[in-house]
């Protein structure tokens, strides 16, 4: 095996202790990516209905369409590329998609402008991100994904938050186009800087990995059809975790796009419709600090169907009870369903996908997984259009449900056995 570019082959070690200083330099790379796209979850729903006068809830969600699709493919050609030609070139080139989305935000002078923006939004997530996640599994090796993922999910969906009230909280102030502005130049500026100048390649620890996994399975390169035949539809697991991450970003686009335009409508003030827009991500980012690690002692399954389950009735309840405090408490549920879910995920595709495909079927997970987005938008907006808000947000509970349903009956437990 040869060692990545400018480094000794004894200076390669699996671990989170050994690579500690990379790996956190990672989580906060990951944390300007999460806050990217948190600027938006607030202000752009409402942005449409105050600036663009748009009334239909599907033209509205127009935006998530198209960074849903395009984050999907983006995660498809970064997980591949990344094992092609290295991690780091994507991760950087995530960043440079994302340098005009902040000016786009501010002088866009229609809406499509704001679509555009997403696009290239949807960019630099499915880059950066993926290539975060992707790194951060070289790095740990098969002991303590979960806790690996745990940190990089609750790094990202933390920032979510932050970025969310921040911008929401500011555009009373200084603007529903500024706020979001400036908080994306910091993150993206930031986030670009780390990667070109802080962070290096982490293919070497993949590489070493595989040198030590045994698959009898494996006798040669897999092409990419195999792969994604593998990933989405022959392994039943990794099925299994293709529908249940579409289902959970589904209901996020739903979360995303919606509930600011439900709660408006209910009469909650922009810094309230902040304080519940953020909460949820708040809960499901600290509550991955737990969930990954729980998942390498308990399995993984079983958090998975039990979070999809949690978020369903999150969502229901958004509907059935009313009032400032009980969304409250929906939004921390749906948090921790959530939690439960995000990292379980990503560290039950490290246990099944050899190391020499990993990558690869990372990029295809989040392929179905963010094309939920997409999904969840397109569902969402012509329920609400055609029966109403409360119709679209039940739907989506509905669905979440049975995807847990569909984990508890198809998927069988992936967690390697602990070593004596």
């Amino acid at each position: 095996m040869l060692p990545a570019k400018g480094i000794s082959a004894p200076e390669i070690q699996l671990g989170l202790r050994q690579n500690a200083g990379q790996f956190l330099l990672l989580v906060l790379v990951n944390a300007f990516v999460g806050g990217m796209v948190g600027v938006e979850r607030v202000v752009l729903p409402i942005m449409a209905e105050r600036q663009f006068g748009m009334a239909s809830r599907a033209a509205i969600l127009s935006f998530l369409v198209s960074f849903g699709l395009i984050k999907a493919a983006a995660n498809l050609f970064a997980g591949r590329a990344s094992d092609k030609i290295g991690r780091k070139q994507i991760l950087v080139a995530g960043w440079l998609f994302g340098l005009p989305v902040p000016f786009l935000i501010a002088f866009a002078p229609s809406w499509g402008w704001i679509v555009f923006a997403n696009l290239l939004l949807g960019i630099n997530q499915g880059f950066c991100w993926s290539t975060t996640v992707i790194m951060k599994i070289d790095l740990v090796g098969r002991s303590g994904r979960g806790l690996a993922m745990g940190l990089n999910e609750a790094s990202g969906y933390l920032a979510v938050s932050i970025a969310a009230f921040a911008a929401g909280a500011w555009a009373s102030s200084i603007g529903l186009r500024l706020a979001p502005a400036l908080l994306g130049g910091v993150f993206v500026l930031l986030g670009l800087f780390c990667s070109v100048f802080l962070v290096r390649e982490s293919h070497a620890h993949a590489r070493l990995e595989a040198a030590q996994h045994i698959d009898m399975n494996v006798a040669r390169p897999l092409s990419f059809l195999e792969v994604f035949l593998r990933t989405s539809w022959q392994d039943r697991n990794l099925m299994a975790v293709c529908q249940a991450g579409l289902v959970n970003n589904l209901n996020d686009g739903m979360a995303w796009g919606l509930l600011p335009l439900y709660f408006a409508a209910r009469g909650l003030s922009l810094p309230e419709i902040s304080f519940l827009g953020s909460l949820y991500p708040a809960v499901w980012g600290l509550s991955q600090l737990g969930t990954g690690a729980l998942s390498d002692r308990v399995g993984r399954k079983g958090l998975i169907a039990g979070g999809m389950v949690a978020q369903a009735t999150a969502i229901c309840s958004l509907v059935v009870l009313q009032g400032l405090v009980v969304w409250a408490l929906a939004a921390v549920l749906l948090g921790l369903g959530t939690a439960m879910v995000y990292p379980t995920l990503l560290a039950a595709i490290g246990d099944v996908a050899h190391p020499s495909w990993r990558a690869s079927a990372l990029g295809v997970y989040r392929l179905w997984r963010d094309s939920g987005y997409a999904v969840g938008a397109l569902l969402a907006g012509t329920i609400a259009d055609a029966l109403g808000m409360a119709s679209a947000i039940m739907s989506v509970g509905a669905l979440t449900l049975l995807s847990g349903i569909f984990v508890l009956a198809i998927m069988k437990e992936t967690r390697p056995a602990r070593q004596a």
